[in-house]
């Protein structure tokens, strides 16, 4: 396993594509311990996203959540996550066999997030992480939320499907942050973030979604991960109940330029073709208050 690099012929035909970079770009400047001013970060968290692939091939994003100290970094390159995924999560019981993982660190109260990636096993109820690429990210397009209050786990029954119901459409349709998991084999799965004003998110059909890709870090971590595989997986948060909304499909990026004009301060789309769906009611423990957007998001498309 070469978690990342040296080169990641995905991340470069991205950058190529774009007119960015040139030989040798890519992600393979991030090392993979784990820096020291980020250890108070990550003991600070009370919540994680998880990218990483089932048995059968399929990405999936998920969130896992706990007290403060739930997950700790025990040396420089190995985390423990004293958590797992709600029941009937796709991603609860995978861990059993250690596989790629994607993690994000984010704190919507601060507005600031880290990346950590590598191989992760199950031990327990917990999930021990050991780390291949660990960074910084910078705070745009997230929006503010701080914890308003925590209730008690009492996740209900994971309701599947192939395709979007009406309301989970509207859900889509209303939300300012998705979170993606993405993974390519021989480099390793990735978790991120992506976030808009509500509406910067098309349902073009209950089995077909279509977003704006803006400006970022220029890494095209996920991009180069879905040139790759085109495997990859959603999820979208009520940030009030802490319900969950998971989908797992097919990802593409879409060139045209005729496209992306009709979505202010895209520079691609991105259009993805979802093959299964999983909400579980109230899988997360957290409840929160949404304080305002990112000033970074630019207007969501009118038509």
């Amino acid at each position: 396993m070469n978690i990342k690099g040296p080169v990641h012929e995905g991340e470069q035909a991205i950058q190529r594509q774009a007119g960015e970079g040139g030989p040798g770009w890519g992600s393979p400047m991030f090392g993979p311990e784990i820096p020291q001013g980020f250890v108070p970060f990550i003991r600070d968290q009370r919540m994680l996203v998880l990218g990483a692939s089932d048995d059968d091939g399929r990405v999936w994003s998920t969130v896992v959540d706990g007290p403060t100290g739930f997950v700790d970094p025990i040396d420089e390159r190995t985390v423990v996550i004293d958590a797992l995924p709600a029941p009937g999560d796709p991603l609860r019981e995978v861990f059993r066999t250690e596989r790629d993982i994607g993690v994000l660190a984010l704190q919507p109260q601060t507005r600031r997030r880290i990346r950590m990636n590598g191989l992760a096993r199950r031990d327990g109820d917990r999930i021990v992480m050991r780390t291949e690429q660990v960074l910084g990210n910078c705070p745009k397009y997230l929006q503010t939320r701080t914890i308003r209050e925590t209730s008690p786990r009492e996740a209900g029954p994971a309701v599947t499907g192939e395709a979007l119901s009406e309301e989970q459409q509207r859900w889509i349709e209303a939300a300012d942050t998705f979170f993606i998991a993405s993974l390519s084999p021989g480099h390793g799965a990735d978790s991120s973030h992506r976030g808009g004003m509500p509406g910067f998110v098309t349902v073009v059909s209950p089995s077909k979604l279509v977003w704006p890709d803006y400006t970022g870090n220029q890494f095209y971590m996920t991009l180069g991960n879905m040139h790759l595989h085109p495997a990859t997986g959603l999820l979208f948060l009520d940030w009030e109940n802490g319900h969950t909304l998971q989908l797992t499909g097919q990802g593409r990026i879409d060139w045209n330029p005729a496209v992306a004009q009709k979505y202010p301060g895209a520079l691609r789309m991105v259009e993805f073709d979802i093959s299964k769906v999983v909400q579980i009611d109230r899988a997360v423990s957290l409840r929160w208050e949404f304080h305002g957007y990112s000033r970074a998001n630019p207007p969501a498309p009118t038509d």
